[in-house]
């Protein structure tokens, strides 16, 4: 079997092993619930603690202000959700942005259902919100803006400090960022980003799926999103995933140890790919901001190419990717990212994205340099499509 060369880590990573180390008691003899009062379950709430700690301190944040949650598509609702019901008495209206995850855009579509109105704010051309647009957008019923830190498909970072200014400024709002791709390929402590609320999921730096956090600062009025026992303060009930717990704490103390190195490594990886693509392949565009973007995402349109058909020639080639086109029913969708920059639907189909980690080598990005440029010319021989 040809061996792969995975460059999508931003849909997910694999487990760092020192994570599943951390894991492993918790799902072998220390399998205790941590809300029993027996040795064996003190032991896993010992845990649940020391993991809360030790994200707090990653993120700026008390202990306190940590909710473990099931990952970022739980706490983005949990935020979302918890913030609009909870603050319904001081008003309806919530703002967030046209490229957001649908983790959000599906639960603001939920809550204009129930009443509440929802402004999204435009992006430009290479997918930032301007802090203007939110200024105009803030009214005095603004109870909530939820603004992504870093893109999914782009790796556009958003300017999360200065909307953060600006919502202080002209509103009583809350702030929440979904910082899933964000944490631990760039700063997100809270006390400088200034947010009230920040989400983000576990598998997206090396740690575990299926466990993820929602830090929500003190003095935030907050509906708990699931009901039944007392667990995480009355916050979020369920029996606590402990072993997930702790492999998500191993997997930001080792983001936050080994950072810088990897962001060098990332970034030049990255721009090896952004130069070649462009060298090599005409009528290639770059999507996202070419410099505010994450340091281990290339994406890029591809004129006359329907992306799918592209993934699926680069798997053959043992190569794994990303698309922002997604095939549903039969029939094909251009992103809604993509077509939020302005890009008319032919052009949005042609998009792929390429993210490396941190096992990613030099050699990885060179074959697919070698590889892509032919694919490229062979699916626009084969079927083109048109480029209006």
């Amino acid at each position: 079997m040809m061996p792969m060369v995975y460059l999508d880590h931003s849909a997910t990573t694999p487990l760092d092993p020192e994570v599943l180390q951390a894991m492993m008691p918790y799902l072998t003899e220390e399998f205790g619930n941590a809300s029993s009062v027996y040795s064996l379950g003190q032991r896993a709430r010992q845990a649940i603690d020391q993991a809360r700690d030790e994200v707090a301190a990653f993120y700026g944040v008390e202990a306190r202000e940590v909710i473990f949650t099931s990952g970022g598509t739980e706490g983005d609702n949990f935020a979302l959700r918890g913030i609009a019901y909870r603050n319904a008495d001081r008003g309806r209206h919530v703002i967030t942005s046209t490229i957001e995850h649908d983790a959000v855009l599906r639960t603001v579509d939920a809550l204009e259902r129930d009443g509440f109105e929802v402004t999204r704010l435009r992006v430009d051309r290479l997918g930032l919100v301007d802090p203007d647009d939110l200024r105009r957008a803030l009214r005095p019923d603004t109870i909530l803006v939820s603004i992504m830190h870093a893109n999914n498909e782009i790796g556009t970072i958003e300017p999360i400090a200065d909307l953060v200014a600006v919502t202080r400024e002209h509103s009583d709002a809350y702030f929440h960022t979904d910082a899933v791709q964000s944490t631990g390929k760039i700063g997100t402590r809270v006390d400088e980003l200034g947010v009230d609320l920040l989400s983000m999921s576990a598998h997206k730096l090396h740690g575990p799926k299926g466990v993820g956090c929602l830090v929500v600062r003190s003095g935030v009025r907050l509906e708990p999103f699931i009901l039944g026992g007392g667990h995480e303060r009355n916050r979020r009930a369920g029996t606590e995933n402990v072993a997930g717990i702790a492999g998500l704490a191993k997997a930001v103390s080792i983001a936050q140890r080994d950072m810088e190195k990897n962001v060098a490594q990332l970034t030049s990886l990255r721009d090896r790919l952004l130069e070649g693509v462009l060298d090599r392949i005409p009528a290639a565009e770059i999507t996202g901001h070419p410099a505010k973007r994450l340091p281990h995402h290339a994406s890029f349109l591809f004129q006359a190419v329907e992306g799918e058909s592209l993934l699926l020639q680069l798997d053959m080639e043992g190569i794994a990717a990303s698309s922002g086109s997604a095939c549903t029913s039969g029939s094909l969708e251009p992103s809604h990212v993509i077509l939020a920059l302005g890009y008319p639907r032919e052009r949005a189909l042609g998009s792929l994205r390429l993210s490396v980690g941190k096992d990613n080598t030099q050699a990885d990005v060179e074959l697919v340099l070698e590889r892509l440029p032919d694919m490229v010319a062979r699916l626009r021989a084969m079927a083109p499509i048109s480029a209006a």
